[in-house]
C-alpha cells in the first residue's frame, strides 16, 4: 500500500503566512511549524525544570510538529477573519476537523494508532496543546516584533494584541521564554556573534 500523506503535507511549504497583511519577510507553515516545535521543545522543557512540570517532551515537540498540516487542505486563515464572527469560527472549526479526518485516513492502517494523538486536535494531550498555543503565539509575537523591528506598521495592531495574549496566558514558562530569548530575536547576526 502506498500513502500521499507526506507528500501531502510537504505542500505547506507553499502556503504564506500573514496573507492579509503586507511581509517584509515572508514566512510559510512549514518553517512556521518547526518554530512552533522547538519553541514548544523549550516551553516542555522550562515548564519540567523550573516549574516542577511532568510533560512528555518528545510527544509535545511531536505534535508541535503537526499542529499546522490540515492547512495543507484549508489553507491558513488570519486569525482576525477566523475570529471575526462565532459563526465564522464555528465554520472554520468544522472545516478543520474535517481537514484532520482527511489526513488522518492517508495514515496506513498500521501507523493510525500512533498518529491520533498527533493529527486530531481533540485527542493531543491537554498539557501539550496549551504549550503548542503558547509557542504558536510566541511565534506570531516574534514575527510582528521582526515586522515592527523593519519598520512595517502593519503589524504594530497585532504585536500589541499578540503580547497582551501572551500575557493572559499566564503561565511562567511564556514569561521565562521572553525574558530569556525574545530580546535576542531584534539583533542582527553581527550583534549576536559578538
Amino acid at each position: 500500500m502506498s500513502s500521499h500523506f507526506f507528500a501531502y503535507i510537504s505542500k505547506i511549504r507553499w502556503l504564506q503566512r500573514w496573507g492579509l497583511k503586507r511581509n517584509t519577510v515572508t514566512e510559510n507553515v512549514m518553517e512556521h511549524s518547526w518554530e512552533v516545535a522547538t519553541i514548544t521543545h523549550v516551553l516542555a522543557l522550562v515548564r519540567n525544570r523550573k516549574f516542577n512540570g511532568n510533560v512528555d517532551v518528545n510527544a509535545a515537540v511531536v505534535a508541535a510538529l503537526y499542529h499546522d498540516v490540515g492547512e495543507v487542505i484549508t489553507g491558513d486563515m488570519p486569525s482576525p477573519v477566523k475570529y471575526h464572527s462565532s459563526n465564522i469560527t464555528n465554520a472554520y472549526k468544522a472545516i478543520e476537523h474535517q481537514a484532520e479526518q482527511e489526513l488522518f485516513q492517508l495514515i496506513p492502517k498500521e501507523l493510525q494508532d500512533d498518529f491520533q494523538s498527533v493529527l486530531i486536535e481533540k485527542n493531543v494531550d491537554p498539557e501539550h496543546h496549551e504549550l503548542i498555543k503558547a509557542a504558536d503565539t510566541i511565534a506570531a509575537y516574534l514575527k510582528c516584533q521582526m515586522e515592527v523591528g523593519a519598520g512595517n506598521k502593519e503589524f504594530i495592531a497585532a504585536e500589541v494584541d499578540i503580547k497582551n495574549k501572551l500575557k493572559a496566558m499566564k503561565l511562567p514558562e511564556v514569561d521565562y521564554f521572553l525574558d530569556v530569548f525574545a530580546e535576542s530575536y531584534t539583533l542582527t547576526l553581527d550583534e549576536l556573534l559578538k
